[in-house]
């Protein structure tokens, strides 16, 4: 089965989690993305923002995202996956945490991201339908 390297999306940009969530969402909008991983300035991964991140916490609890930073919606550490592990490590990774998308890490520099799409063009039919039932549920 393939590793993360091969299924992976390349070319993952950060937003600094010193960024105001305005220019994190300016920058998924240029991007056509829906999350961007939050990068340190040590440039090590801090978290994830989403678009949905961005609805419910900042504009439906009234905060101002040109004043709220990205660094403030990062919760804890980022689930990852290496970039040499195989598909069922993604799968388990993404199954456990309820995740869609995955960083993917060689060392500590970020080198992708695996989306539930890649995962979808790269793996059998029932390995995804696992996958998205697991993620449907609660």
């Amino acid at each position: 089965m393939a590793t993360a390297r091969e299924i992976m999306t390349g070319g993952t940009e950060c937003v600094g989690e010193k960024e105001s969530v305005l220019e994190a969402a300016k920058k998924m909008t240029g991007l056509g993305v829906g999350a961007l991983p939050i990068c340190g300035t040590d440039n090590k991964l801090k978290g994830m923002l989403t678009d949905r991140d961005i609805v419910t916490k900042v504009l439906g609890a009234g905060k101002d995202p040109a004043g709220c930073t990205a660094g403030e919606l990062a919760q804890g550490e980022a689930v990852t996956i290496g970039a040499d592990d195989r598909a069922e490590e993604i799968l388990r990774t993404m199954t456990r945490h309820k995740v869609r998308r995955l960083p993917v890490i060689d060392g500590h520099t970020l080198v992708g991201m695996v989306a539930t799409a890649d995962v979808a063009r790269s793996l059998p039919d029932p390995d995804v339908g696992y996958l998205i039932e697991a993620l449907s549920t609660d």
